[in-house]
């Protein structure tokens, strides 16, 4: 059985109905569905949504895509997006992703998807199609929507100025300066007049006041 599914199925992730199409010539689908789980042969991600096992599959699955999938409309930003850029230097565990819909959080088998509000004016501004390692495109915030969703979302941190600003940038998040000065200031003032942020509105003046905007020496 899992091999007629393997190769009928082309990518690691798939949804229900892909599943019950596959297996439609089975007499009792959702039973053979039954068997499939327990023998480890296909993970349910969440109600609708599966991954082959690691024993089965062609190549790792894709946690972007899956972050797409699970929670939408979504796009991948914040600390993953950050990471996935190289601006920051942490590893990220969680795929953090921005929506408008409620903020919701997902632990799952194959690791934990996080969604944050942002407002749905300027929601689609700075969002590309990304092609992942894996090889599959993915809705993922630029470098300067990433970072403008995580300046709006990081609570508390009253910054005031520009100043504070850049501190926050270089200290908390511990971006380095080389890469602050590739940002496009100009997309930060739209992403931070869209979203009607003071927050963002400072980042964009920190990077053109310091770091000259895009590809401009560094003060």
């Amino acid at each position: 059985m899992i091999e007629e599914l393997r190769s009928k199925i082309e990518g690691e992730e798939f949804d229900h109905q892909t599943l019950l199409d596959t297996l439609a010539a089975y007499r009792k689908p959702r039973d053979a569905i039954t068997r499939l789980l327990r023998a480890g042969a296909i993970i349910r991600v969440k109600k609708g949504l599966y991954v082959f096992g690691p024993v089965y599959a062609r190549r790792p699955f894709s946690r972007p895509l899956l972050a797409n999938l699970i929670y939408g409309p979504s796009y991948v930003s914040l600390e993953y997006a950050l990471q996935y850029y190289g601006l920051i230097p942490e590893h990220v565990q969680a795929v953090t992703s921005a929506t408008v819909s409620r903020a919701k959080r997902f632990n799952t088998p194959v690791g934990l998807f996080t969604y944050r509000m942002v407002p749905s004016e300027g929601y689609w501004t700075g969002v590309d199609r990304v092609e992942t390692a894996e090889g599959v495109p993915v809705l993922m915030a630029t470098r300067e929507k990433a970072i403008a969703d995580k300046v709006r979302d990081d609570r508390g941190t009253g910054i005031g100025s520009l100043n504070q600003m850049s501190a926050y940038l270089l200290d908390d998040l511990r971006i380095d300066k080389s890469e602050l000065s590739v940002l496009d200031a100009n997309q930060l003032e739209e992403i931070g007049r869209l979203y009607r942020s003071r927050k963002v509105a400072l980042l964009a003046g920190a990077v053109r006041l310091h770091y000259k905007g895009r590809g401009g020496e560094l003060t």
